[in-house]
Formats: structure tokens, C-alpha cells, sequence
């Protein structure tokens, strides 16, 4: 029988350049879609899946990560003399419980895959499940809970994949699909980048993993790959060749939050979802009368 599943470890040490100078002192992963942080999201959808245990791996500048899963006496107590309790609630019912927590430091910026193997010694020798905060998802059950209905079923070591255009294939990891249902199914090769036509399908490596403890043993000998850093994918290659790997094509929908474009159209669906908003948003949005400019 498998290992449960119970720590995800969250890489938010990245810089977020292409959000500068909005992360020039906030962290990319603070930035909020409606009026939550996108990492407050990926920990609810890792509290979803059963997760006890959340590891940060995070960098300089990045405590207010920290301080956001923590509590804010000052305000708690301010809302609770104003009677605020709906805030209040919303407020504690977000944070973990005490010592569910802890973060290191990535102190070097070498790439995804470094960043994995600082949490090593905080996972120990369990199966875990890896989310990167940009990767924001909407999806019932979230994508972390499908994949962990699958890790029940084989073990092993899966993959959240979604399809995309061919011609959009070059600009991510790729998957080859062996035999399964897409509730999970074998994956018989990645390949990081490929040109289109060397693309074994349209299958992207989505931002949600579980992994077995054992990659930690590979990264810390893995050699940099593509821009000089440490490449999760060719680790993840390597432990291909003594462990199963499985693929879940999962329901929902994905927003690449580490992009404006995605950033932004994730807020205007999220809005859209939200009934306390909705009604009142799309009032402003037609006062706006962008019709010539979503022609264009």
C-alpha cells in the first residue's frame, strides 16, 4: 500500500520579473485574484486534498508569505470590538493550525529544481505533493484532490496535464500518453520543450505534482540543465526509469497567474463566480462599453 500523502511544498522564491515593479517589494505570490493571495489559494486547494503539513520554500523578501499564514492578533481584535465577525471568521478559517507550517530558504536562485530538494530534509523519506503558486486552478474537486484519487489507485509518482494547442507545444514540458483512462493513465516520456514536430502529443506538465521521496536523491546530483539551472523534469526523467509515473488529465480550467494575461483573466472569472460581486461587476464592466476594443 501506498504512503499517504500528507506534506505539499509550495517553491515561492521566485523573483517575478515579469510583474516588476509591482513584485519589486511584494512578492509575486501575494498578488491577489479578487481579494485572495494566489498562494492562499494553492493552500487551500492542497487543504482540499488532505494535506497536513505546508513547507515554503522561500527567498529574501518573501516574509510577508509568512506572515500571512500566521496570526494577526491586532486585527483579529479590532474586528471582534467592531463586530466584525463574518471577516473574522473568513480571517482564521484560511490560516493552518499551529505547527502545520514551516519554511526554508532557497538562498541561490537554481531553478525549480533546487528549490525541491531545500525542502528535503522538512519531507523526509514520504511521498509529497509539489504546487506552484502561479499555477492557479478552478476545478470541483480541486486538480491536487483528483490527482490524489489517482495516487490511491497506482502509487507511484503523478502528473496534472491539460492539452494545449500544437503550436504551443515548444514552450513547455511535454508528456507521451501510454494505456489508461484520463483519470489516470501511464506516462511513457517527458520531453522539456520539444519542437513541434518532435512533440510526443500536446500534453503540458501543469504545475501539480506528487512525488516520491526519492527525487531528492537525484537533484542533489543532478547537473543544471536549460538556463543554468536545476531542471525538476530531468530528475524526474531519471526517476522515470526505476518508478511509474502517471498522468492525470484533469477537469477544470488553469490560469497562468505568472503571466498578465492569465493573471488578469483569472480575476474578471473569478469575479464572475463570486455571488457577492458578480451582479455589481458586470454592471461596471458594460458601463465600460468595450465593444470596438474586444473587436479589435
Amino acid at each position: 500500500m501506498s504512503k499517504r500523502v500528507r506534506t505539499a511544498v509550495f517553491p515561492v522564491a521566485g523573483l517575478g520579473t515579469r510583474f516588476l515593479p509591482a513584485t519589486k517589494a511584494l512578492p509575486k505570490e501575494m498578488l491577489t485574484v479578487v481579494d485572495r493571495p494566489l498562494i492562499q489559494y494553492a493552500v487551500d486547494e492542497a487543504r482540499e486534498a488532505g494535506i497536513e503539513h505546508f513547507v515554503f520554500v522561500t527567498g529574501r523578501n518573501k516574509g510577508v508569505i509568512e506572515d500571512h499564514f500566521d496570526r494577526q492578533f491586532e486585527l483579529e481584535t479590532t474586528l471582534e470590538v467592531r463586530g466584525k465577525t463574518a471577516a473574522l471568521e473568513e480571517l482564521r478559517k484560511d490560516l493552518p493550525s499551529a505547527g502545520r507550517t514551516s519554511f526554508t530558504r532557497q538562498q541561490e536562485p537554481l531553478g525549480l529544481g533546487h528549490a525541491v530538494w531545500c525542502a528535503r530534509d522538512i519531507v523526509g523519506d514520504s511521498p509529497f505533493a509539489l504546487l506552484l503558486p502561479d499555477m492557479l486552478f478552478k476545478g470541483q474537486p480541486g486538480v491536487l484532490k483528483q490527482m490524489m484519487d489517482a495516487y490511491e489507485e497506482t502509487g507511484g509518482n503523478i502528473i496534472a496535464v491539460e492539452e494545449v494547442p500544437e503550436k504551443e507545444v515548444s514552450a513547455y514540458g511535454i508528456i507521451a500518453r501510454g494505456e489508461g483512462p484520463d483519470t489516470g493513465f501511464a506516462i511513457t516520456q517527458m520531453v522539456e520543450k520539444p519542437k513541434r514536430e518532435d512533440a510526443p502529443s500536446n500534453l503540458i506538465i501543469s504545475g501539480r505534482y506528487i512525488l516520491q521521496p526519492e527525487i531528492f536523491n537525484l537533484l542533489a546530483d543532478q547537473p543544471r540543465g536549460a538556463g543554468g539551472e536545476i531542471q525538476i523534469t530531468d530528475a524526474m526523467q531519471t526517476l522515470m526509469h526505476h518508478q511509474p509515473f502517471t498522468g492525470v488529465k484533469y477537469k477544470g480550467q488553469s490560469f497562468d497567474c505568472g503571466s498578465k494575461i492569465g493573471f488578469l483573466t483569472a480575476n474578471v472569472v473569478y469575479a464572475l463566480d463570486r455571488d457577492d460581486i458578480r451582479s455589481g461587476f458586470i454592471k461596471e464592466l458594460k458601463k465600460l462599453d468595450l465593444g470596438d476594443q474586444l473587436d479589435g
